[in-house]
Formats: structure tokens, sequence, C-alpha cells
């Protein structure tokens, strides 16, 4: 009797432990969150090739009003930027929030994903409360949930409609063989069969059991999100869950199988493990779970966007809430963009600028190092932070509601035999095709034809320039050409410049966005102010005279 009350006692005592520490892992993790609120993720390690699949694989972006392209996001470092505004609580919102950054849809959602987020800044509790609950899907596994929504089912084998009849007559030899026991003896060959139908089917359980486990806790998170009165009002349908739920059962007996890794090692796993197999359980279920899986699809997505949006939302709130100055966007009819005090989020110090255009382009000149180039990032960036995620780094930000393309890095293609020149005209060829759209569009160049002779470049450039300027489209372009400046003025561009000051032999940048043509020159001047040979200093201020003054 005494040991039965030991063995109790050790149970409670057990139980009791372990509620304590989960208890100090929950007081943890709050405390964390509220520590971190408004801050960017210290310490995380960003696996794009994981965060970008739904943004690849999706069919979503289909109806999308314009997609962020490959070179876009690397002309702008939008991954960069993402690390910085990504303070999601689960990888399934961290996969949907790359998504939404690269996907400009319609204002109407827009300003629909703005409540939700003004909804988690101004309700710290509920925002505590959904970041606890998201935060169970935060292990690396929850990327795999993905897989379910977009990877091609696997087809069934030939031997799945065996699969049943051995079932049967597993059953029927047992039902039968204790009144003829010899039929006990047919056991044996349908256990051998089984077993190897059971093993040969290990491989597509196995790399389905990740995504599995998730799916029923991404279900349980999002029962839990759901049950909260005040997200409730912010969604019109969650018959989603209610789909995803029919398969629950299924779910939890496939994703079981996550905990039998080390199966033999156990007595309990291979009794388990033998039933199993001499009646095809796991593989009768596991088949009828992929049929479902290809029925429930729709609302598996669903599923997946509700915990995203809800996340990415939380998320977008604590970027609003950080030390950056941001504001709510303006999307005027008038062709206009006007913006103060714009800046960078990973930008130490970033020096913020003013600009009024009305109806123009921005022809873009400076001194090397200024930061014309960076200015023209800065306004495409928060062009599409304002589309996106309906916030900007800046105090005032309206603008048309456009397309945004981009020619800034362009490198030449050595695996493809492209020349730097080829590159940028393909580039280039693509933002022409662009400007056709009936919809307005942002174009960010950088140096047009910098790969080629000075004549042609500028030539070309105007050209080019003047053509993509029309439609109600805006040019941002950044380049050291003075000479365009007077073919484009007349062309509808306004004319900006940055510039430096040179005190005691030192060159310092303000930063500041000037506006009319840059009249100074400085690439001579940092060669001297680096120490270069005086005869090659002498000689290039003497050819600058003669030729070019």
């Amino acid at each position: 009797m005494n040991w039965i009350l030991g063995i109790l006692l050790l149970i409670i005592s057990v139980y009791l432990l372990y509620k304590h520490f989960q208890k100090k892992k929950l007081k943890k993790l709050i405390n964390s969150l509220k520590k971190n609120w408004g801050k960017p993720k210290k310490n995380e390690y960003f696996s794009f090739d994981s965060i970008e699949q739904y943004y690849i694989n999706t069919s979503n972006k289909k109806t999308a009003f314009h997609i962020i392209s490959d070179r876009t996001k690397n002309d702008l470092d939008i991954n960069e930027v993402f690390k910085y505004i990504d303070r999601t609580s689960s990888k399934i919102g961290q996969q949907y929030l790359y998504y939404k950054l690269r996907t400009i849809e319609n204002k109407e959602k827009l300003n629909e994903f703005d409540k939700l987020t003004e909804l988690f800044k101004n309700d710290n509790e509920l925002r505590l409360q959904s970041q606890i609950v998201l935060s169970q899907l935060n292990s690396y596994n929850a990327y795999d949930l993905e897989k379910l929504i977009h990877d091609i089912a696997i087809e069934k084998p030939n031997y799945t409609k065996y699969l049943i009849p051995l079932s049967l007559t597993a059953v029927i030899s047992i039902l039968l063989g204790f009144f003829y026991p010899i039929l006990f003896f047919v056991l044996i060959p349908v256990f051998s069969l089984n077993i190897v139908l059971h093993f040969k089917n290990k491989d597509n359980i196995n790399y389905y059991i990740s995504a599995v486990n998730q799916l029923s806790l991404a279900l349980s998170v999002s029962k839990n999100l759901a049950s909260f009165p005040k997200i409730k009002p912010y969604f019109a349908d969650f018959s989603f869950i209610k789909q995803v739920n029919k398969i629950e059962l299924k779910t939890k007996f496939i994703g079981f199988e996550k905990h039998l890794e080390n199966e033999f090692a156990a007595l309990a796993w291979y009794v388990a493990e033998l039933i199993k197999i001499q009646f095809n359980i796991e593989s009768i279920i596991f088949y009828r779970f992929i049929d479902d899986i290809v029925e429930k699809n729709k609302s598996i997505d669903k599923l997946f966007q509700f915990i995203g949006e809800i996340d990415s939302a939380i998320s977008t709130a604590s970027v609003k809430s950080g030390k950056y100055q941001t504001c709510q966007p303006e999307f005027n009819t008038k062709n206009l963009i006007t913006v103060k005090d714009i800046s960078h989020p990973i930008i130490e110090k970033c020096v913020t600028n003013d600009i009024e255009l009305n109806n123009k382009g921005l022809l873009l000149t400076g001194s090397n190092m200024s930061g014309k180039t960076t200015f023209i990032r800065i306004m495409a960036l928060n062009s599409i932070l304002a589309q996106t995620l309906n916030f900007s780094f800046a105090k005032e930000f309206s603008i048309p509601f456009y397309k945004v393309y981009s020619s800034i890095r362009i490198t030449d293609d050595l695996l493809d035999d492209t020349s730097y020149y080829l590159k940028e005209v393909l580039t280039i060829k693509e933002l022409i095709e662009a400007s056709n759209d009936d919809k307005p569009c942002l174009f960010v160049l950088d140096e047009i034809f910098k790969g080629t002779n000075t004549i042609e470049r500028i030539s070309g450039g105007k050209a080019i320039l003047s053509y993509l300027n029309k439609n109600n489209n805006f040019v941002f372009v950044s380049t050291h050409d003075i000479e365009l400046t007077d073919l484009l003025k007349d062309e509808n561009f306004e004319l900006y410049h940055f510039t430096e000051k040179i005190e005691n032999d030192e060159m310092f940048f303000d930063h500041k966005l000037k506006k009319g043509k840059l009249k100074t020159r400085n690439a001579i001047k940092i060669l001297e102010l680096y120490d270069y040979p005086s005869e090659i200093i002498n000689d290039a201020r003497r050819t600058e005279r003669e030729n070019f003054c």
C-alpha cells in the first residue's frame, strides 16, 4: 500500500514541478514581449529560403495590384528592411509578413489591415495575449505548414487498393480464428506483406509529418485567437476553422508519428506499431488524410492567412511604436508627391528630407557619396511600405497609388555571357513595357546607361527618361551626367541635387536635398584628399579646364 502512495506522490510532484516550470517559462516570455515591444529582433537568424516560400508559391499574387520583383527587392535591400520590421511571434506570421511586404493589393484591404494594426497598438493586454498564443508556432518546423497548401499532393501508389482488403483479411482471420484456429496462420503472410507496405509508406509520411503537426497546432492557435471578442469583428468569416476541424483527429493520429522517431526503443510504441502494421491503420488513414488536404486546401490557406494577418498587424504596430517617426500615408488622385522628413529605418542617424512634385519627375544630381542614390531608394522603399503595410518612415507622405519598378543594381552575367550594357538594356526594356500600363508607376533609376560611352549614354538616357515620364508616371533618376539637367529641364522634370563642403582639407556631406542644378564636382578633389601624386592631380585639372570648362 505504501508503494502505491509513494508512486502517487511522485506523479503529483512531477506534475507540480512541470506546472512550475511552465509558469516560469510563461512569465519569462511575457517579460520578453514587454521589454522588446517597439524594437527589432535581436540575435535572430533569418532563413529567407524558408521565409519567402509562401510568397513564392501562393497563387494569391495573381489578383494583386502589383508584385515587388526580385530585382526591386535587391535594389532596395528589402530583405534587410524586413529584418528590421519583422517582430512576428510565429513563423507563419513571419512568412505572411514577407508576402505582404512584397505584395501591393488594394486600398480597401490596406485600410482593413490598418484598423487591425491600430487595435493591437492601442490594446496592450490583447496584444500580449495574442503574442503568447502565436508563440506556440515559433519553431522552425512551423515553416513546413506552407507545404500542405502549395505542394502537389502525392499520387496514391497502386498498392493502396490492397490496403483495406488486407486489413479486413486480418480482422476476419482473428475473429474466425477462435473457431477455426488454423486461420491464425493466415495472419503470418498478411503481416509479412503489410510490413513491406507499411515501411514503404514511411517516406511519404515523414515528408508530411512536420507539416501535419504544425497544422494541428495552427488549428488550436486559430481557435484561441478567434475566441477573443475584440478580434472577431475584424474577420467576417471563420468557417475555415470548422472545415479544418473536420480532419483534426486524422491530423493528430498522423502527427503522433513525430514522437515515434525511436519507436522500437520502448515496448509500448513497439506494440502500437505492430498493431498499425497488422491492420494497415496508418497507411489507410494517411491516404484518407491526403484526400482531405486536397479538399480542404483553401480552408488551410485561409487559416494560414488568418494567423499571418494577426501576427503581421502586431508586428506593424510594434514598428509604429518604435523609435523612428512613422505616419499613415495619404493616397491622392492628383498625381502629387508630397513628403516631409522622410527617412530610412536601417540607416543610423539618417538625415531627413522633404520633397514636393506636381506631376513631374525627379532628376537628381550630386557629388560622389552625397546620398543621391540613397534618396531615391528611400522614396521607393517608403512607397512600398505605404502601399503594403500602410505606414511610412516620414512625418507626411502623400503619393498616388502606383506600381514600383527599379533599375539600380545591375551586374554582368558571366554565366549567360551577358555584358553590363546588354543587361541594362534588357532591364530598362522591362520598365518601358511597364510604362504603358493604365495604372501610374514609379520608376527609380540610378546612372542610366553607365555601361556605354558618354555621348550615347546621355542621348539614349534623355530619350528613355522622357518616354518613361508620361501617362501619370513618376521617374526618379540619379545621375552624374550634368548634361542631362539641361536636356530634361523642359521635359517635365524637377531638378534637385546633393552637394558637399570642404573645410581644412576634409570633405563633409550634409545629405540635405537642394533644389536646382548641381554646380560643383568633387571627383578630382577626392583624389587629392587621398594623396594621389600631384602629377596626376595637375594633369586631371588641366584636362578638365581645356576640354570641359
